[in-house]
């Protein structure tokens, strides 16, 4: 049962509670009620994906920097297209000032992450989408080792594409099996570049639909540089993440926080909410990261910036994570 702040405060005088300033300039007995009982600090480290900055149309990639450092985060996760600076029209040079640029900032760059998995899936029927979406991940991968990460979120595949029309639905033997002939050609450029190719969880794509699925998939690889990429929120339709990461366990390498209600009927992009404004269990979620062993990354991932006033999601997101790990 929810209790008022006026209720709280007649239970703290009734029970002789004191009503000292806590956390927030609130009586002691309303910030306890508020923060909850455990008060437990975690040693993830917090990031943020590019996608909640109104890059390249407000703010330069600088500039993203400079305020993701600005609101505590550790680091900032980037995206790989086929327009910005972020592309195949940038070769090492460019991406190396990228990291020189980050690194003067103070910021550093938590993963490789693209939309471009979708457009041109590894297991498409179409042999010449499928052999563009290889290019484009080796390409992710050279980018990533240039820009001083190890890490690479890697889509492996689809059985459907639910939000494009385009792509005729794979069977899904077909779809693994193309899967993994396309990851394996992927690992001796990975291990070269000493980046980590982390498979992400979708649902929504049909394929590695529980966390025994993704785990024998990244098992058969016998590969160092195959992990998992996990993400809360692309399970929380009908699932929860906090049972997927202790069955996925040390094989979670990169981690996206994404929240998302399940009080909603909305099944597209929008159903994903910022931080804390859903149905996540995260102080599950937390505790079982931590179980795991697990001391990455954290990155918030939002596929949108506020129209107005954008840097706001960003301050509202580093200040969220600070009272969820426990740094405030």
């Amino acid at each position: 049962m929810e209790l008022s702040r006026r209720s709280l405060v007649a239970s703290a005088l009734a029970g002789g509670t004191s009503l000292m300033a806590g956390p927030w300039g609130l009586p002691t007995a309303i910030a306890q009620a508020a923060v909850g009982p455990t008060g437990k600090k975690y040693p993830f480290k917090k990031s943020i994906n590019l996608w909640a900055f109104p890059y390249p149309q407000q703010m330069t990639l600088e500039q993203c920097l400079q305020l993701a450092k600005a609101a505590g985060f550790d680091g900032i996760e980037l995206n790989y297209d086929l327009d910005s600076e972020l592309s195949p029209k940038s070769g090492a040079a460019e991406f190396t000032q990228i990291r020189k640029m980050a690194e003067k900032i103070g910021i550093a760059i938590s993963g490789m992450c693209s939309f471009l998995f979708w457009p041109y899936p590894l297991t498409a029927n179409d042999p010449a989408r499928a052999a563009k979406g290889l290019e484009l991940a080796g390409k992710i991968a050279e980018a990533a080792s240039d820009l001083g990460t190890e890490n690479v979120l890697v889509v492996p595949g689809a059985v459907h594409i639910p939000w494009r029309t385009d792509y005729d639905p794979v069977p899904n033997d077909v779809c693994e099996k193309r899967a993994k002939e396309a990851v394996r050609k992927l690992i001796p450029a990975a291990e070269k570049l000493k980046v980590h190719l982390n498979m992400e969880n979708i649902f929504f794509n049909g394929f590695l639909m529980t966390p025994m699925e993704m785990n024998a998939f990244v098992d058969s690889f016998q590969s160092e540089f195959v992990h998992v990429h996990f993400d809360t929120g692309n399970i929380m339709e009908y699932q929860f993440p906090e049972h997927w990461i202790s069955i996925l366990g040390k094989r979670i390498r990169n981690a996206h926080l994404k929240e998302f209600t399940k009080k909603g009927s909305d099944h597209s992009l929008e159903a994903f909410r910022p931080l804390l404004d859903g149905t996540t269990n995260w102080p599950a979620v937390l505790e079982a990261f931590d179980q795991t062993g697990y001391r990455g990354y954290l990155t918030f991932e939002y596929f949108h910036s506020y129209q107005h006033w954008p840097e706001a999601l960003v301050y509202q997101t580093g200040d969220s994570l600070d009272r969820m790990l426990g740094r405030k």
